[in-house]
Order: structure tokens, then sequence, then C-alpha cells
């Protein structure tokens, strides 16, 4: 239900927006679609490898036992699972794999949380630096300013894992809060139980976590890096020059956008279109057609990308494992 939410609401946005910048001529995006060349392919998926190595790394901080390559195994296969099943299918077949290896599931289950916790902070935190980017190239901030719920909300979240993880007290206390809290929109909700939660929670991630956090901040921080990387690429590849698109301008449009990754597919369609308005907004309106031929490329490996990457990492850890694995 709540996927459904998300889904309508990013197909609203998207058409508004698209509106707002202009109607594409799709045959201008077939014509910069034709200056791709074979050995683009070949770099592009060299980087997203690099980025699915990097977005999957934190769980090899967390999780005692997995390895950088069973971390990107694992996150892969997470993420087709998480596409062409319901939750929590995907955290189930987490689970299942991090068995498989000897790692205890609480164990697991609380290094995946580590990690979505630490994505949501780069995730929400990506507009701050957009701010200080803003500043540098001296350009106003206008409706962006809005973003600012975005960094706070990463704010929150941050201050709120430092004091579960600072003293079991606190990690009962804010347990207690926020099931009081959650109690008011649904009556099943036991805070006690949520502050037990928290509390287990603390002991499974406490002894790695000054270790691994910092350090997960670093690789999720460079995986937005190789990301926009991606992104700069795809959209040099089909004729977008730096003149007409700088890297740091298409920087801005990318980490103000980058909170809207948190609709279905990534926020397909309307993280696409707030960086197709940006770059309209600072080239003009005979960039639109290329840019979005670039964005379409970088869709194409950023979504189809990972799903490839998953069914071999399923096939892969199949066969390690020895056993038959039912879809959850």
């Amino acid at each position: 239900m709540v996927r459904a939410v998300l889904l309508t609401v990013a197909m609203v946005a998207t058409v508004v927006i698209v509106r707002l910048v202009g109607r594409v001529d799709w045959g201008e995006v077939r014509d910069a679609l034709t200056h791709l060349a074979w050995w683009h392919a070949p770099v592009l998926f060299a980087v997203l490898v690099v980025r699915q190595v990097l977005n999957a790394l934190p769980l090899s901080l967390y999780i005692p036992g997995v390895s950088a390559y069973r971390a990107t195994q694992n996150d892969q296969v997470a993420i087709l699972m998480s596409t062409i099943a319901p939750p929590p299918s995907d955290i189930a077949l987490r689970m299942a794999m991090f068995s498989s290896w000897g790692v205890p599931v609480p164990k697991g289950l609380a290094g995946t949380l580590m990690n979505t916790l630490t994505f949501y902070i780069v995730r929400f935190g990506a507009p701050a630096v957009g701010f200080v980017l803003l500043a540098v190239v001296g350009e106003e901030a206008r409706l962006r300013w809005a973003d600012l719920i975005s960094v706070a909300v990463a704010v929150s979240i941050f201050v709120g894992l430092m004091l579960v993880v600072r003293s079991e007290a606190l990690a009962r206390t804010v347990g207690t809060t926020g099931g009081r809290a959650a109690s008011r929109f649904r009556r099943t909700v036991d805070p006690e139980a949520w502050a037990a939660a928290c509390v287990q929670f603390r002991l499974d991630v406490a002894a790695r976590f000054r270790h691994g956090f910092p350090r997960s901040l670093l690789a999720l921080s460079a995986m937005l890096a190789v990301d926009l990387t991606l992104l700069v690429l795809a959209l040099r590849f089909v004729g977008v020059s730096a003149a007409e698109a700088p890297v740091v301008e298409v920087a801005i449009a990318y980490l103000f956008a980058y909170p809207f990754t948190l609709f279905p597919f990534a926020g397909i369609g309307i993280v696409d279109a707030l960086v197709l308005a940006a770059i309209v907004d600072f080239a003009g309106p005979e960039v639109e057609a290329a840019a979005v031929a670039g964005l379409v490329v970088w869709r194409v490996f950023t979504i189809g990308g990972p799903l490839a990457l998953g069914a071999l990492g399923l096939v892969a850890w199949r066969r390690s494992a020895g056993t038959a694995v039912t879809s959850p």
C-alpha cells in the first residue's frame, strides 16, 4: 500500500515537472543516443560495479564474518528480491544468505538495519553538500531552501542513533519514546517492545559501531560521488558538453534531487525530472533532448545493472550454498 502511494506521488510529480520543463522531442532524444560508442557500455558498467561495492560495504563493516564480496552479493540479491517480490522478502533472503555463511541472524539483522540507517543519513543529508556548492558558485537557493527539511531528517536520524548506541538507558528511553509516538497512530504498537528492541539492537551493533559507522558514512558518501560520476559520463557520452552542463551544476541538481530516491525504483521519474529541470534551467531548452537521453542511459545502468548483478549473485550463492532456495 505504501509503495503504491509513493509510486503514485512520483508519477504525478514527474508529470508536473516535465510539463514545467517543456515537451520533449523524442526524435532528438534518439539522435542523441546515436552518439554512444561500443566502449561506453563497459566503462559505465565498471563505474556501476564500483558504485554497488561502495553501497554494500557498510554490511561488511557492521557484520562480523561478512567480506566486501559477500556484502556486495547480499546487497545485489536483496535489490533483485525487493523489485520482484513484496517486502519483507528481501530481508528474509538476506538472513538466509547470512545464515548460510555462519552469521547469526540477530547480528545480520542488526547490521542490515545499521546499513539502512547510515544510508538514510547520507540520503537525506545530501542537500547539505548541495547548499555548500551553491555558496561556492554564488547561486541562489530559491525553492531549494525546502530541502532543509531533508537535512533535518538526516540530523534527527543521526542524533537518535547516537543516543541509542551511547548507553542502555538512553536506548531504552529512545525506544519507549518512539513507541509511544507510534502508538498514537497504531494502537497495536507496544512501547516496551520497542524499548527492548532498541536495547537488543545496541548490544548487537555496539562492538563494531565505533569502527564501522564513520567508515560506512565515508563509503556511502563515496558511493554518491561515483553515482554522480556515472550520471556525468552518461550525459557526456550522448553529447551534453561540459559548457552546457558543468560538473558542479549537475552535482547541485543531483544532490538536491537525491532524497527523492526514497520513492520506488530509486525515485525513477521524479529524480530524473528534477535533474532535467535544473540542467535546462542552466543551459536552456536546446539541451533538453540530449539531457533526457543521458538520464535514460544513467537509469538503464543504475536500475537494470543491479538487477542483473542480483541475478548473478543469487545463482552464485545457490551454487556455493548447495541448497535450494524458495522465493519468500
